[in-house]
């Protein structure tokens, strides 16, 4: 049987890098919004995050939104996180294509730059098909 989370016992364990693991592990991922400022620059535990839900991504300092890895688990999982990706990821070809693979609409949040990359274009043009 999976573990409850407890508000109150995740807010006491907001910097516990280990319990945070745990409970990502048991599918809490909603127990990232409350953990410590520190944990959310932490790539390990974002890493676990994003792929645990992408919207987690939200949560991730400024420096993990311009991890590319953090960032294609995040949007891979939700393409709509893309919006919280950095500028620089935004308009990067393998960050926009996770995305828009998964929903051409993700195409608003990429920069204007990338769209006009023909990979991209194709990838759009294949998802109208």
């Amino acid at each position: 049987m999976e573990k409850e989370y407890e508000i109150e016992e995740v807010e006491q364990n907001a910097s516990n890098k280990e319990y945070m693991m745990q409970a990502l592990k048991d599918k809490s991922a909603w127990v990232i919004a409350y953990a410590d400022d520190k944990l959310h620059a932490d790539k390990e535990l974002m890493l676990e995050a994003v792929k645990c839900d992408g919207q987690n991504l939200y949560y991730a300092s400024q420096a993990l939104r311009d991890d590319k890895d953090v960032v294609l688990a995040a949007v891979s999982q939700k393409w709509l996180i893309l919006k919280y990706a950095s500028k620089r990821l935004r308009g990067n070809k393998d960050v926009v294509l996770a995305a828009i693979k998964q929903n051409p609409d993700a195409i608003e949040f990429a920069t204007d730059e990338i769209k006009v990359e023909p990979e991209i274009k194709e990838a759009l043009l294949k998802k109208d098909d």
